[in-house]
Order: structure tokens, then sequence, then C-alpha cells
């Protein structure tokens, strides 16, 4: 955490409850100790792949949850660098205008935020599943709007092709996907939002390849992508089992992006209807094996959801930072704000809820379920 809730504040007030609320939960970490160990050899932080560094022998083989590698303590501070600096300037007028900034964008690429778990012989990082979840966290507390963008590109569409893609898509698009190439996740529609598996888009095969038509709902990145993950139906007659994940350039002819979602929240963050109208693509754009894609989609979401955790608790960090110091300069009654236990309470709440928060994606991370 940002805030040093041990040396915040006089030796009253908001400063002395924090202190006493930290000490109070210091030993809780998911139901046991905050140093608890727990055994990772055969843990793997990422389903997509596994990564060397994420097996660790002998003594090692036993870290604390919260525990961070030097490569990923070192992602953590240059993410919440690039967020403060890079991002806090213009998210007031991304939000009122519902738009990404470009130069954000090209610089969540050029500092590698957006090939975190991609391999060094594509391109990418080649770091661990935590290292994407704490560059997502930080981006957080600043701006949520770019931390889901980056939290869908990282954990979502990098890792399906990382982990099911054929070689030459690998090295045609992981590339690309950490160098310039935003990418998006088309699965959900107007009728299977929650049903996702009851879509309706199909992929009618072809000598060649398969014809693509339907259209995708609320989908994420879709204004800025430059490739598109699209689930469709290759066999609508077995019904889910005939799901199948294919890769589609924005570019291709019959591929169309509707305009922006006036959302509440977020609003820099695209939303947008995906329509295929006969869209043509070849038998190599298939993601993974025809039929499959309902298990890519479980198994990927699961992973992704992860990262919304980490969102969620960047965005409750970055509330308290601007919280707390407001707290002590406003004055009313001849006292700070701080000094009223009733408002002590309030934040003594919510920096309980944020600290539980926090601590259930870090075991999420680490026990994968």
């Amino acid at each position: 955490m940002a805030v040093n809730w041990r040396q915040m504040g006089r030796s009253n007030g908001i400063g002395l409850t924090l202190r006493r609320f930290v000490a109070s939960t210091h030993n809780v970490q998911c139901g046991g100790a905050m140093g608890a160990a727990v055994p990772i050899p055969n843990c793997r932080f990422s389903t997509a792949r596994e990564h060397p560094s994420d097996a660790v022998q002998g003594v090692q083989s036993m870290l604390p949850v919260t525990a961070l590698r030097e490569e990923e303590a070192m992602m953590r501070d240059a993410a919440a660098r690039f967020a403060a600096e890079q991002v806090a300037p213009h998210v007031r007028r991304m939000d009122d205008e519902c738009v990404m900034d470009p130069s954000i964008i090209s610089g969540l690429f050029e500092n590698g935020f957006m090939g975190v778990e991609i391999g060094e012989q594509y391109g990418g990082c080649g770091g661990s599943f935590t290292s994407a979840l704490l560059v997502v966290e930080e981006l957080a507390r600043v701006d949520p709007a770019v931390s889901v963008m980056v939290d869908i590109h990282n954990t979502i569409v990098n890792n399906c092709f990382s982990a099911w893609a054929s070689e030459p898509l690998k090295s045609t698009w992981l590339p690309r996907l950490a160098s310039d190439c935003l990418g998006s996740f088309c699965l959900s529609e107007a009728g299977s939002g929650s049903d996702a598996f009851a879509l309706r888009t199909r992929a009618e095969r072809r000598q060649d390849g398969y014809v693509l038509n339907g259209e995708k709902m609320w989908i994420s990145n879709s204004a800025e992508a430059g490739v598109f993950l699209v689930m469709a139906n290759a066999a609508p007659g077995d019904g889910y089992r005939g799901i199948t994940c294919f890769v589609v350039p924005r570019d291709t002819p019959g591929l169309t992006v509707g305009k922006k979602e006036d959302k509440l929240g977020i609003r820099a963050s695209s939303t947008c209807t995906v329509r295929l109208e006969n869209v043509e693509v070849p038998e190599s754009a298939v993601l993974g094996e025809v039929g499959k894609g309902y298990r890519y989609a479980i198994e990927i979401l699961n992973e992704g959801r992860i990262g919304i955790g980490a969102q969620m608790v960047g965005l409750a960090q970055g509330a308290l930072d601007l919280t707390l110091p407001y707290l002590h300069e406003r004055r009313q009654f001849g006292s700070a704000v701080a000094d009223f236990q009733g408002v002590q309470h309030q934040v003594r709440v919510r920096a309980y809820v944020s600290l539980v928060k926090r601590r259930s994606w870090w075991c999420a991370r680490v026990c994968r379920c």
C-alpha cells in the first residue's frame, strides 16, 4: 500500500485509529498469519502457460502469499510511476470525452505493460501472471478505464494465444500484441450475456475456411483493437460443443465496430457492438481446436476474473489514497475532520474492506481455482 498507516497522522485521531486497526489485522491472512507459507511448486502463476520461475525448489518453495519476486516488484513500481506521470493528467478529460488517449496506449506498449506474460522470443517480457495483475492494480489506483483495457489484453487475449494458438498464429500475432496491436475478446451477445454459450453467431464451413455471421455486444477494447478473438458456433447441432474461437483482424471485410456505449463509469474504456456480416476467414484462423472454444472461454475468463479483483483493489486503494490526506486538510469547528470519531469509523471500515479484498485476490492468484 502507498499509504504508510503506521506513520500517518498524529498520536490521536485518525492516525491512531488506523495504526490500531492495522495492528489488530496484521496477522489476518486467509485465515492464518500474514506470513502464512503457501507451497507453490505445483502451482502455476498462469493457467495459460508455465513459466520457469514459477516453481521454486528447496527451502524457498514455501513463500508468503504476499511475497514478490524482484522482477515483479520492479514491474509494479514501473506501472505505478507510469500511472502517476502519464495517466493521471488525462483521467478527467478522457472520462468526460469517453476516449482513450492514444499516447497512453502507445506508452503502455513501449513500457512492456501490454506483453507482460508474452514470451521473450515473441518480444514480450516473459513475466508471471502476478506481474500482470500488479500492473492492473497499480493502473486502477489512478484510472480503472486504463486498467480494464490492460487487463483484458493481458489476461485474456494474450493468454489465449499463448495457451492454445498454433505456432503460425503465435508467430504472427504475439509480437504485435506485445508491441502495437490491442486485442479484444468477443463472446457476449444480446441474448447470451450470463448464458454466454447460448450465442447465435455462426461459423459456416466452406472449402477453404469459414464464414462468420452474427453480432457481439458489450465488447471491451473494440474501438481501438487491431485483432478480435470471436466465439462462433461451427456446429449448432452440437450445442455449446460447437463453439469455436476465431482470430479476426480488424481490417477483415465484413467486420464493423459500432458506436461506443455512453456508460456511467470507466467511460474511457471502449464498449461497442461488433458485427460480422459474411466475414470470411481461413481455416488457419481457428485458435486451438474446432469445438473447444467453450472450454477456452471458461478457463481464460476464470483468469480474467482474478484481474477484475486486482482492478477493484486498486480502485479502492486509490480512493483511500485521495481521501486520507483530505481528511487531515479539511477543518470544521476548529478541528481536522479526521479527528471526528464518526469519520474515523467510516475510514476504518473502508480500510478493512480494502485490506480483505487485497488479501483475497492475492490468495486467488496463488491458489488458482
